[in-house]
């Protein structure tokens, strides 16, 4: 059966130049994955229930790919993405897949169509990208492969090769589905990561709600300063229990503060009064990230940040929807004044790892590299929303190797809310990786046992190593 993935799939055209490159990608091809920044929901793992058809488990809650569905005109609800309100939404996984294999094409040349390719034909086992005449024949041949039990989440897993994955929960969330993991005695290792969003950020959706829920989970008085910083010392004690080894900070911008106790508490108290302006809300979410990173240090949890989106940007989509449904797009971040407080606070600590990510490619070789490139505690996160593609991977090393080299990344972290994509996306990175690394062999800029060194570090070490799995 012919693979809808070429062997040399992203390798230079140059034929020897694309020989060092497959020869690399062979000796990485095949090592397990870390996956440390992901969205995949844990009750996957938990109940290790059969997925229920391919349309709940490939297109629904994937934004990847619905948003290109909508930008041409494919209405949501036809999609099956279910709304706010709960109000009806087509239901049948057969309609969902007709409609999305009529617009496959839409995806041409997309990093969502590398991936997708690399799903159906190396999971499912198809022959043909779907389209209108086929699609109810794929529909049916991944419908009768999710019914066999070496489909269901654990399986998969396993077959996989992941060593390990994170999962990202809220900072109110009970972790139940963790709970039921580690008490099935199952050992494929599914970690939590903290995200303190909806409990830092005045702008979030019921905010003071919010905290008052954490003073209850906690028993800690979220009423004033120094227990609103206890009880997010309890959660993240909390999140560790069940393995989290990162928190994680979706910020408007890169806003950092490092405000004396007695000023931070009297913004705090103004924050909770609701009176506080849109700069002093700023001003609170720049201090709770240089908070953040200074309970890092006592607890050891990574510090990822990944600013420079404004989120769920049209107000429509979102009061039908809700968040996170493909509407987060990049802004303008600076990054060298914003930092300075975290910088000048906790920036010289050895012992601390904070993962920068952003939106905004520019910044990389402007501003991201030359920081990361003299900080000890910071660290590049190269694979977040368009780094998920062959373009912005290469950018991304050609933007930061000369300045911050490849020991101050942390490999590839895949941002996926579907499973089956995970191998794909590491298999792309490593493609793009053993290009990168081929190009500089070729040039004499790196010797070629360097080389093989260099492509088991992208793909496997330094991730593991960041991210203390």
């Amino acid at each position: 059966m012919a693979s809808l993935v070429d062997r040399d799939l992203l390798f230079p055209a140059e034929p020897a130049v694309r020989a060092i490159a497959r020869a690399l990608y062979e000796s990485v091809a095949g090592l397990p994955i870390i996956s440390p920044h992901g969205h995949t929901d844990p009750r996957w793992y938990a109940l290790d229930e059969a997925f229920p058809d391919p349309a709940q488990l490939l297109i629904v809650p994937d934004h990847y790919v619905f948003r290109m569905l909508f930008s041409q005109g494919v209405r949501l609800e036809d999609l099956g993405v279910p709304t706010a309100d709960g109000s009806e939404v087509e239901i049948d996984g057969r309609k969902i897949w007709r409609l999305f294999a009529r617009n496959y094409h839409l995806f041409r040349a997309t990093p969502t169509r590398l991936w997708m390719d690399y799903v159906f034909s190396e999971l499912f086992g198809l022959d043909q990208r779907p389209d209108e005449r086929n699609a109810d024949r794929l529909y049916d041949q991944i419908s009768e492969r999710l019914g066999e039990p070496s489909f269901r989440p654990r399986a998969l897993f396993e077959r996989f090769n992941i060593e390990a994955i994170a999962t990202t929960e809220g900072a109110l969330d009970d972790l139940k589905y963790h709970r039921m993991i580690r008490d099935s005695g199952w050992k494929g290792k599914v970690v939590t990561a903290y995200r303190p969003d909806a409990v830092v950020d005045p702008d979030f959706p019921g905010f003071a709600a919010n905290l008052d829920q954490l003073g209850e989970m906690t028993g800690e008085d979220t009423g004033t300063w120094s227990g609103y910083l206890a009880a997010h010392r309890a959660r993240r004690d909390y999140f560790r229990s069940f393995g989290a080894t990162s928190s994680d900070h979706g910020h408007p911008d890169a806003c950092t503060a490092n405000l004396s106790a007695t000023e931070a508490a009297a913004l705090f108290a103004k924050v909770l009064s609701g009176g506080a302006d849109t700069a002093e809300r700023r001003l609170f979410r720049g201090q709770m990230l240089t908070e953040m990173a200074k309970m890092s240090l006592d607890d050891g949890l990574v510090l990822q940040i990944h600013p420079g989106s404004w989120r769920n940007h049209s107000d429509g989509v979102m009061q039908r929807f809700g968040r996170d449904k493909g509407f987060d797009i990049p802004t303008r971040t600076d990054y060298v004044a914003a930092l300075k407080r975290l910088l000048d606070a906790v920036g010289l600590e050895r012992d601390l790892t904070v993962v920068l990510f952003t939106l905004d490619e520019s910044a990389y070789s402007r501003e991201l590299a030359p920081l990361a490139g003299v900080y000890p505690a910071l660290r590049l996160g190269p694979a977040w929303w368009f780094y998920d593609s062959p373009e912005g991977m290469r950018r991304f090393r050609e933007l930061t190797t000369e300045t911050a080299g490849f020991y101050n990344t942390v490999g590839f972290n895949d941002d996926t809310r579907a499973f089956p994509s995970i191998p794909a996306r590491h298999d792309l990175a490593r493609r793009v990786d053993c290009a990168f690394l081929a190009r500089l062999v070729s040039e004499h800029r790196l010797g070629e046992d360097e080389a093989f060194e260099v492509a088991k570090e992208l793909a496997y070490t330094l991730a593991k190593k960041a991210y203390r799995l």
